[in-house]
């Protein structure tokens, strides 16, 4: 029997050994995970308070947009605005701005109320404009605004009320208009300016060329405004006249008093001083017409000759839309000879005969002047 070598089994095989480290594994994608936690939660953070700063930022945009551009203050502002560039088409477009006849009949306005100053040639700036309160009370809010004109300072109150939308915006319109009302009386003179606009009296009244030239003329002006009025004509002047419209629907009374201008004197001087030349023409005792004359108990020898040596000098007073001729001397100088009815004898007479004037100037439809001369006592 042959002996063999004997094959001892094959050991199993050792479990490998740790690599260096891997213990560690597990923790460290615990920890990835809890950074990765605080990292989402960080960003969730962020994403939130950028949110919140959104929403505030838009909160503040929308207060922002709403108090500039949709408030009733904006509204208020808006139109004191256009006043103070001239615009009055535009300001007059506004809603609440226009006045029928049942708003002028609730204000106590006149019914007649015409709208000639309501144009930008009338118009006066403003400036300085500021919104100073604003109070709401059942649908109207209260814009009270400060503002100045020339130098003037005013303070006016509107009220507002909503007027549906404009997309997701309210609108406004005017509760109560802010036009007001100046009765103008105008005494001496048919044409009048404010703020340097001409204005005829027959073209603003209702009664047209047959305008009573006494007679208040109610204008239409906006408030606030400031209208300057005063008399400059050929005929007559006046100190000018500030009103200052600062309240809505009011009724202001304005009584211009004009004066007559030099020049009207001057002609009213070289009418009165022909007619007594012309007077003084007439070879009678007595001139037909004329505020001078003499009586004589005898007959005259030849027709007198009269001259005038002293011509008045002619004053005028306001008399409503007219004017009068104040009290005033003049002298005339007459010759004449008289026969003695006794004896027929003849005898020269040369005397001054002083005598009083007054008379009545009447300005007529044409703008032409009536001159009437009479005696005075």
């Amino acid at each position: 029997m042959t002996e063999t070598d004997a094959v001892a089994p094959a050991p199993a095989p050792a479990d490998p050994a740790p690599a260096p480290g891997a213990s560690a594994a597990p923790a460290r994608t615990a920890s990835a995970h809890r950074r990765r936690r605080r990292r989402l939660a960080a960003d969730l953070t962020a994403l939130g308070l950028v949110g919140v700063l959104l929403a505030a930022a838009l909160t503040g945009t929308g207060a922002y947009l709403y108090q500039q551009l949709y408030s009733p203050t904006a509204f208020v502002l808006g139109y004191l605005d256009l006043l103070s560039q001239g615009r009055a088409a535009d300001a007059l477009a506004i809603p609440g701005v226009p006045v029928d006849s049942a708003d002028l009949t609730a204000s106590r306005l006149p019914l007649n109320a015409s709208e000639a100053l309501l144009r930008r040639d009338a118009l006066a700036p403003l400036t300085d404009i500021t919104a100073e309160e604003v109070e709401e009370s059942d649908g109207i809010t209260s814009v009270t605004v400060s503002y100045s004109s020339g130098p003037f300072e005013g303070t006016s109150t509107f009220q507002v009320e909503r007027n549906g939308w404009i997309g997701v915006a309210p609108s406004w319109r005017f509760a109560q208009s802010p036009l007001a009302v100046i009765d103008l009386t105008v005494r001496g003179a048919m044409q009048f300016r404010v703020n340097g606009f001409e204005v005829d009296k027959r073209q603003v009244s209702p009664d047209g060329v047959d305008a009573d030239p006494l007679a208040a003329i109610p204008l239409l002006v906006f408030s606030p405004g400031l209208y300057a009025l005063s008399v400059d004509t050929p005929i007559s002047v006046s100190k000018g006249v500030a009103v200052l419209s600062d309240t809505p629907q009011a009724q202001v009374p304005v009584d211009l008093q004009t004066q007559p201008t030099p020049d009207f004197v001057d002609v009213v001087q070289e009418k009165v001083e022909g007619f007594l030349t012309a007077c003084a023409e007439q070879q009678v005792l007595q001139p037909t017409g004329c505020p001078f004359g003499i009586d004589v108990k005898n007959r005259i020898a030849d027709l007198p000759t009269w001259s005038i040596t002293q011509q008045p000098t002619v004053a005028l007073a306001p008399d409503g839309a007219n004017w009068v001729i104040r009290r005033t001397e003049a002298v005339a100088h007459v010759d004449v000879l008289i026969r003695r009815i006794e004896d027929g004898t003849v005898f020269p007479r040369s005397e001054d005969v002083p005598f009083f004037i007054e008379g009545t100037v009447t300005i007529l439809p044409d703008g032409t002047a009536s001159i009437q001369v009479s005696s005075a006592e």
